[in-house]
């Protein structure tokens, strides 16, 4: 029987995965659907990229161990279109962060988590947002990778009954049968990969 040997991945190299399958979307996102509602009920669309303009950027100081501050959101999108380009910079630079040799070492944050659960967090907004996002706008979401599916399962059974209770993750949604495990992950999140 053949098997692949087990690949471990850094944080920077799963972001950068995520990255990639970002970028067609958050560059697809129409000017004229920053209004839209998303799977997100607190958000519509310019807010949830307002938000993710805040994740991409505080999580890049976590990375260094620095201060975050996650208080107001910044305005992110500006009247010129070249707000998406500035968000893909901001993508780059957090990719860098996390592949810095010692980001995954240690603790980082206000709640002095471990290190690689704070990074797994930044990947799993880069992840699900971006999949909200698309959904929100009418565009295909291009699957996540494998690697960053498994990463990203360890996390939410970790950080899952603190961000319920904090309203972050809504109840489960029934999975369906033949799921993928990327749809299963997102109804774990309280998200309905199936419906509209």
């Amino acid at each position: 029987m053949d098997t692949n040997p087990v690949e471990t991945y850094g944080i920077g190299d799963l972001l950068d995965m995520a990255r990639k399958r970002a970028v067609p979307v958050l560059r697809g996102i129409p000017d004229a659907a920053l209004s839209a509602p998303t799977p997100c009920a607190e958000y519509d669309v310019k807010a949830l990229v307002n938000h993710l303009f805040q994740v991409i950027v505080q999580f890049q100081r976590l990375a260094a161990k620095e201060a975050s501050d996650f208080g107001q959101a910044p305005e992110g999108i500006t009247e010129s279109p070249e707000w998406r380009e500035r968000l893909m910079g901001e993508a780059d630079r957090l990719v860098a962060a996390w592949s810095t040799p010692g980001a995954e070492e240690g603790t980082t944050g206000a709640m002095n988590m471990p290190a690689r659960l704070v990074g797994s967090m930044a990947l799993l907004d880069l992840t699900v947002h971006v999949w909200d996002l698309a959904r929100a706008t009418g565009q295909d979401y291009p699957g996540a990778d494998e690697a960053v599916v498994a990463e990203l399962s360890g996390a939410v059974d970790e950080l899952a009954p603190t961000a319920r209770t904090m309203g972050v993750f809504g109840e489960p949604v029934p999975e369906a049968e033949g799921a993928s495990p990327f749809e299963r992950l997102l109804a774990r999140t309280g998200r309905d990969p199936y419906g509209k």
